[in-house]
């Protein structure tokens, strides 16, 4: 009976290591904006066989939600950290953003896949979309946010928060701690902060990145 259960085991782990390495291959294709890539050469970029593939994925459309999907959750993780060392939404709402600005230069493979994934990840059901709408609602519900539909500022929340990757994508020189901070702090002011709070807030130190982010992220 050992033996049959190693035997299960070590079969689910290379089910696991093959999904993974098609999952980082559609991570880099999408990165380099390689989307219509043919299936084969992204199981030789895997390097797994043709029918390993059907074996994880119906399609390679499929294939391709679940690595935007993986990047979501990975950079959600990123977000579920800060969530209990903040009372206030605003707070939370500015650390989040400011933390996601600073992504985009620390985490750059990751940050292509999500931004060559277009702008449904907007008000996607996983990421930065649902933490940011939790954020704005709570926010709003203690008064600190003047917002009449949480849905449109979260709309142009996450349309901050594109533009802001793309533009640090297209200019490596601009300094993305000062970008995020100030979109941060713009963000606020139209939530309704006061200027000198919303300022304040984004002064605020950040915890260190590298501890937020598992070690074994791929993309």
């Amino acid at each position: 009976m050992a033996g049959k259960e190693g035997g299960e085991s070590r079969l689910e782990r290379r089910k696991m290591r093959t999904r993974a390495a098609l999952i980082a291959a559609a991570q880099r294709f999408i990165a380099a904006g390689k989307l219509n890539v043919p299936v084969l050469e992204i199981t030789q970029a895997a390097d797994v066989g043709m029918g390993s593939f059907y074996n994880h994925f119906e399609s390679k459309d499929q294939l391709f939600e679940a690595a935007v999907d993986e990047a979501l959750d990975a950079h959600g993780v990123l977000l579920d950290a800060l969530a209990e060392h903040f009372a206030d939404p605003a707070e939370m709402f500015a650390q989040s953003f400011r933390l996601t600005g600073r992504f985009h230069r620390r985490q750059p493979d990751l940050s292509r896949v999500l931004l060559n994934s277009g702008p449904a990840l907007i008000t996607a059901e996983r990421g930065l979309a649902p933490r940011a709408l939790r954020d704005i609602e709570a926010g709003i519900a203690a008064g600190r946010f003047t917002v009449a539909d949480p849905q449109l500022a979260l709309v142009i929340a996450g349309g901050a928060a594109m533009g802001l990757g793309q533009l640090l994508q297209d200019q490596p020189e601009r300094d993305d701690a000062e970008a995020a901070d100030q979109v941060t702090e713009d963000l606020l002011r139209m939530f309704g902060i006061p200027a000198a709070e919303a300022k304040a807030i984004c002064s605020l130190p950040l915890p260190n990145f590298d501890t937020l982010v598992p070690s074994g992220t791929a993309a």
